[in-house]
């Protein structure tokens, strides 16, 4: 399945239930952070350890999914192309962060 497939089969299960009625903007961001704090609840109180345990790992997969569902939902209330502006975002990202002086290290590209 490639991402034009699973885009449409997470559209088609909102619309089929009727439920892009409910979504907004504002309430699809607050969506996309609160599925987002789930997600970083898996690593809660993990000390240094930092790898996903792989007793939690199928609770992580699933919160991970949770996230991108509501930003396939977003991207659709928005009118845009989940693929378009991630290719924009790289082609930025690529000018901020060039690989002869990012490689390897973690700074901002404000301070490289």
């Amino acid at each position: 399945m490639d991402f034009a497939d699973v885009q449409a089969l997470v559209l088609n299960f909102r619309d089929a239930r009727s439920w892009k009625q409910f979504h907004n903007p504002k309430d699809l961001a607050i969506s996309i952070n609160l599925e987002a704090s789930e997600l970083l609840e898996i690593f809660q109180w993990s000390g240094a350890d930092t790898d996903v345990p792989s007793a939690k790992l199928e609770h992580a997969k699933e919160e991970l999914a949770d996230v991108m569902i509501y930003c396939i939902y977003l991207a659709d209330v928005l009118g845009v192309d989940p693929a378009e502006i991630i290719t924009d975002k790289m082609r930025k990202n690529a000018q901020h962060y060039p690989v002869d002086t990012s490689r390897g290290n973690a700074t901002k590209y404000t301070e490289l």
